[in-house]
């Protein structure tokens, strides 16, 4: 319990010890103005009732006080709800976008990738034919080379040969 209602009970207890201690000193009568007016009543009694009275208004806005506290904290509690679950969808929804955008970098990427790749294979054919090409024309610029040597020796081998017979050496 909360110190207040402890406080409370206390008072009420003590006020109920008195009343009980005193009850014919409550009961007794006396003449009461109300200012317009005078009454004969005891007043104990009216002061107890007055004190009864403004305990029953107290607890009353008592409850009415905690009770629209209650109220509130449930509205905001709903309306804290509702905004985490907006935090949340707009959340999802930004990770949604990055993902969609992630993808379609991931895919341009990757489109790229495969234009590149596809002329690095163009290109790498094209050196290759070049390549082959050169080989061939260097393989036939050495065949001729070859076979001009080849030409130039069986000359010279056959003049020296020429020669011997005819008992000239060069």
């Amino acid at each position: 319990m909360r110190i207040r209602s402890i406080l409370l009970i206390l008072g009420i207890v003590l006020t109920t010890a008195f009343v009980a201690l005193n009850l014919e000193e409550f009961n007794r009568v006396s003449l009461l103005s109300l200012g317009f007016t005078s009454v004969q009543a005891p007043l104990a009694t009216v002061m107890l009732i007055g004190l009864i009275a403004v305990l029953v208004i107290f607890l009353l806005f008592s409850a009415y006080a905690k009770s629209a506290y209650l109220i509130e904290n449930r509205r905001t509690a709903r309306e804290l709800k509702i905004q985490r679950e907006l935090a949340d969808k707009a959340e999802t929804s930004r990770f949604t976008e990055l993902q969609q955008y992630l993808a379609a970098e991931s895919h341009a990427v990757a489109e790229r990738e495969a234009q590149e790749s596809q002329r690095l294979d163009e290109r790498l054919a094209n050196l290759q034919a070049d390549l082959e090409s050169r080989i061939e024309q260097s393989g036939n610029t050495l065949a001729a080379y070859i076979g001009e040597l080849e030409d130039r020796v069986e000359q010279a081998a056959g003049k020296t040969v020429i020669e011997v017979e005819g008992n000239r050496l060069r």
